[in-house]
């Protein structure tokens, strides 16, 4: 079964001013109201919905976030094919279970624990 892509997320130096481009140019529904500032992004189109927030003053990145079945067999076979685990295995309570790994180009992927 083939692992779909989820969530994106898009972060950059200034998460407020970021989430009003991306609302401004794409028109999407972007809510921060929560704790962290993060960006909900609903883009209602029915495709992917993401996030996006400030990067701590780093630089900002783009990652996509892939639906896999078993989160450290993916992040086992990534080091293996050449990858480097940035983020264990995490789970945030009443979210996400999740984890990051680089592969051989430095870009960041994440993956998301499947659930049912």
């Amino acid at each position: 079964m083939p692992n779909p892509v989820v969530h994106f997320e898009i972060t950059g130096k200034d998460g407020a001013k970021l989430q009003n481009y991306y609302k401004e140019l794409f028109q999407w529904e972007i809510n921060a109201n929560n704790p962290m500032n993060y960006g909900m992004v609903d883009t209602q189109s029915g495709g992917i919905n993401g996030g996006i927030s400030g990067s701590d003053g780093g630089p900002g990145y783009v990652t996509i976030y892939v639906e896999v079945a078993d989160l450290q067999a993916t992040l086992d076979k990534a080091v293996e094919l050449g990858g480097k685990i940035i983020m264990p295995i995490t789970e945030i309570p009443d979210m996400v279970t999740m984890a990051l790994f680089t592969d051989i180009e430095n870009n960041i992927v994440g993956i998301i624990k499947a659930r049912g």
